[in-house]
């Protein structure tokens, strides 16, 4: 099976602006590994998503992301909204702060390695989630690949929009840490009603994980039973814990052990709906979208990625 001409999707601004710098270099890679492709740069927020949707409709069946989780979002996104995404195949090179999706596919983290799979044959079907949402008054939908998260999750991400991006994707990682650390202290737990299947729960509640992978914020093992293949949703609860009481769970995320702790479940689903009377923000992927209400859901088996 020949590999298709590729257009590859360039974020820049990806990994602290790392990407700019080494674009030339992934670009050699590309070209000794044998794949034909050309190439566009994003130039803000929501350009890859157009950038990708245009490529398919006029015609390419690769298309490749170079940059984090927030590039892959979009580019899945234009794919998913144009009219041939199921002959569609979506590559990625990880170049962002956060690569949760390449570590929940089992990619490399490493350009050279990444780019190698490239030219492979080896394809997966994945299951893609839906969410609903407000902005600004409006209802809007949005895919996700990877994950989504309500509540304390999604204040660290608000957080981070502010902090400086220019340093590189460790320096950023870390800094993100450490904001998150500093939300910690400010946030307070909200009242959600979760609705799941037929089953209605109202709890105060720290953080709801929506996942469709494994990983979160790069390298949290958020949802260590999630598959990207099972036609379900994982949604990973944290209950009404205390400040230091999370404290202690955060260092449990990196292996999975936190699914242990009395506060914390964990269930399958196919759809849950999330409802506040408060104001509850929710991301997608790593980047900030809006507010609840909000319903999520799996479209199983609609994205081509290479794995």
């Amino acid at each position: 099976m020949s590999v298709p001409y590729a257009k590859v999707i360039v974020n820049p601004a990806a990994g602290g602006y790392s990407i700019r710098r080494e674009w030339p270099w992934i670009r050699r890679q590309l070209r000794d590994i044998g794949l034909s492709f050309d190439h566009e740069y994003t130039e803000g927020v929501g350009h890859a998503i157009e950038l990708a949707r245009i490529a398919v409709d006029t015609g390419y069946r690769y298309l490749i992301a170079v940059g984090g989780d927030g590039t892959v979002n979009e580019v899945a996104n234009g794919i998913l909204g144009s009219t041939h995404s199921g002959s569609t195949i979506l590559g990625m090179v990880s170049a962002g702060t956060a690569c949760s999706l390449a570590r929940s596919l089992g990619l490399p983290e490493d350009y050279a390695s990444a780019c190698s799979f490239l030219t492979g044959q080896r394809r997966l079907l994945i299951d893609i989630g839906v969410v609903e949402y407000k902005s600004e008054g409006q209802s809007l939908q949005r895919f996700f690949v990877n994950e989504a998260s309500v509540g304390f999750g999604a204040v660290v991400i608000e957080a981070s929009k502010h902090l400086p991006t220019h340093f590189g994707s460790t320096i950023n990682y870390v800094a993100r840490v450490v904001k998150g650390l500093g939300s910690l202290f400010t946030y307070r737990n909200k009242w959600l009603a979760l609705y799941v299947e037929n089953n209605v729960e109202a709890s105060c509640i720290c953080s709801v994980v929506v996942a469709n992978g494994r990983y979160l914020g790069g390298k949290m093992y958020a949802a260590p039973h999630a598959e990207l293949h099972d036609g379900l949703l994982d949604i990973v609860v944290v209950g009404d814990v205390g400040k230091l009481e999370l404290l202690k769970i955060w260092p449990t995320l990196y292996s999975g052990s936190h699914v242990t702790h009395p506060k914390v479940r964990l269930k399958k689903v196919a759809s849950v709906t999330i409802q506040s009377s408060e104001r509850v923000l929710i991301e997608v992927d790593g980047e900030l979208l809006g507010e609840c209400p909000a319903s999520f859901w799996v479209m199983p088996s609609a994205l081509t990625v290479v794995a």
